[in-house]
């Protein structure tokens, strides 16, 4: 009995969808190489060439949350606070259930003194992660400078006691060793 050969286009169809895995898995390995070798550039001091890389991988890929969100961090490491800002937001509108942008949006405005802004950024990328332990420590972070705030205020305001300067006393602490982490 003569033995029957598939078709062709059968055969495809049947091993298409492990096709298409491999060669996503095969893109996602080479973005990820490619990821790998900027970030070397980057923390070996070639800060000006990473970048270049970057900006092209981006412009190659302008949908790729990865290579812009390490772009946002190079662009926050090498103190371009704007213009990392600036990624950061863009990343939200573009990809806004992503907590990682709103983490490190969050960490920058802390810096700059905007702690409810960044109270908001923090509690909105644990909404996308409850998980994210960098974002609990960073939004603890946060709090102990919104306590110190108030009991400032409460203070400023004529409230003058001894519990009320220990609470001041053990905020300022805390505050001064500790700063939201990347």
């Amino acid at each position: 009995m003569p033995q029957l050969h598939p078709n062709p286009v059968q055969l495809l169809w049947r091993y298409l969808p492990a096709v298409v895995l491999l060669i996503a898995a095969a893109a996602a390995g080479a973005q990820q190489q490619e990821v790998r070798e900027i970030d070397k550039l980057f923390r070996g001091g070639d800060s000006a060439l990473a970048m270049q890389r970057v900006d092209k991988a981006i412009a190659d890929k302008p949908r790729d949350a990865g290579l812009r969100f390490q772009r946002a961090v190079m662009l926050t490491e090498l103190k371009r606070t704007d213009e990392a800002i600036d990624a950061l937001n863009r990343l939200i509108e573009d990809f806004p259930d992503l907590p990682e942008p709103y983490n490190n949006l969050a960490v920058l405005m802390a810096a700059q003194g905007r702690i409810d802004g960044a109270r908001e950024l923090l509690e909105t990328a644990l909404r996308h992660d409850p998980a994210y332990a960098v974002a609990h420590e960073n939004l603890g972070d946060v709090y102990i400078r919104l306590a110190q705030r108030e009991f400032d205020r409460a203070s400023a305001a004529g409230r003058d006691d001894p519990t009320l300067q220990r609470k001041l006393k053990a905020t300022r602490e805390l505050a001064a060793t500790s700063s939201p982490a990347k």
